[in-house]
């Protein structure tokens, strides 16, 4: 059984957060250095897996300001 990356990891716990609605539209999403110290892992994996997140359009993020969750087209 192939091993699934870290970067992947973080991505699909924090889409599932996004789905369950636990992470609603406009929420900002911890720092990278909290989710770094959360999952365990290096900025580059974090890094990632925010590059996932935003190119699937659930996130978005703000230069100095953070990562947030993207509104939905539908609302």
């Amino acid at each position: 059984m192939p091993i699934t990356p870290l970067y992947q990891r973080i991505a699909a716990d924090i889409r599932a957060q996004i789905e369950s609605g636990e992470l609603r539209p406009g929420d900002r999403l911890p720092s990278a250095t909290e989710l770094q110290a959360k999952y365990g892992s290096g900025s580059t994996a974090v890094r990632n897996a925010m590059l996932v997140l935003r190119a699937e359009g659930l996130v978005e993020g703000h230069q100095g300001r953070g990562v947030y969750v993207a509104r939905r087209s539908e609302e």
